[in-house]
């Protein structure tokens, strides 16, 4: 792990006010953002290679019984992304939303061999940090994805992985985020039991549904 992170305090309204007032070109802005999306991307990318928390999070994913998946408000979307792209080639994948799962029954039965990922950044919904000590504390394996050492998740289990989330922007930064979620669902299904067998069975299935417009009657 790695202390990176947002500065404790901030929220979107302070970051418009230091990053975003003022006047300037929207050509001047554009430039501001992709350098800094570079940087981020080129730093995410050295940090994950080293990272043994990346490894040791897949190899949860992939031997587990059940995954689940948290995060709340932006979190959500990569929850969302992450879980998508584990149930192409794992079964047993579900996004703990509130909706289809509630938390109160994944946490009313949570085995060892179960795994949760917890995306949490800055200012850490409390919703999901009591899901992830509730989980850790009923025996469950978790695995954190957040963005400073300070975070309140930290303590909860030695699978951290902390990505960088600056940002030129009123938001803070999806990219590192979004290509650990990548990685994370790449090196998990590579090594899942019947992971190749279940990609191909989708891809028929897809088809015979006439899911796509480019293989619609």
């Amino acid at each position: 792990m790695s202390q990176t992170a947002t500065t404790p305090g901030e929220s979107p309204a302070d970051r418009f006010d230091e990053r975003l007032s003022g006047r300037r070109s929207a050509a001047a802005l554009r430039a501001k953002v992709l350098a800094k999306e570079r940087e981020n991307f080129d730093a995410a990318v050295e940090l994950l290679a080293a990272d043994p928390a990346v490894l040791a999070a897949a190899a949860l994913l992939a031997g587990a019984r059940r995954r689940y998946v948290i995060g709340h408000g932006k979190s959500r979307s990569y929850a969302a992304m992450l879980s998508s792209d584990l149930t192409a080639g794992m079964a047993n994948v579900h996004q703990i939303d509130n909706a289809s799962l509630h938390s109160l029954d994944v946490l009313a039965d949570v085995r060892d061999t179960d795994v949760l990922v917890c995306f949490s950044f800055h200012r850490y919904r409390h919703t999901s940090v009591v899901v992830a000590q509730e989980f850790a504390a009923a025996g469950g394996n978790l695995v954190v994805i957040t963005d400073a050492l300070t975070s309140p998740l930290i303590p909860l289990t030695d699978t951290v992985i902390v990505v960088g989330t600056e940002s030129a922007s009123y938001v803070n930064s999806p990219t590192a985020v979004t290509l650990l979620c990548h990685l994370l669902a790449t090196l998990s299904v590579s090594s899942a039991k019947g992971a190749k067998r279940r990609i191909g069975r989708r891809e028929d299935v897809a088809k015979q549904l006439g899911l796509y417009w480019d293989e619609a009657e």
